[in-house]
């Protein structure tokens, strides 16, 4: 069962280069399980898979403050959207 999902959950972030807090989300999971499953059970069940899923974790690592900035940047901006509005209003 728990190699099972560590496989889904490769296969899963290898076909959509997906995060991991996103991957937890879809599958209703931990971020902490995932990651166990993806650095821990995966390696020994398919080496060729846990390499491309490390690779895909790695990059997201490198991006993840572009993210950060970008949700930031949206929070914002929805922010000041909602003043205008709310200023607008009669």
């Amino acid at each position: 069962m728990l190699d099972e999902r560590a496989l889904r959950l490769g296969e899963y972030i290898a076909a959509h280069a997906a995060t991991v807090r996103s991957t937890a989300a879809v599958f209703g999971i931990s971020k902490s399980t995932v990651h166990k499953d993806i650095t821990v059970r995966l390696p020994r069940l398919h080496a060729g898979l846990s390499a491309q899923v490390h690779e895909i974790i790695e990059k997201n690592k490198q991006e993840r403050h572009i993210r950060g900035g970008l949700a930031t940047k949206r929070k914002y901006e929805t922010e000041k959207q909602r003043r205008q509005r709310s200023s607008s209003v009669p």
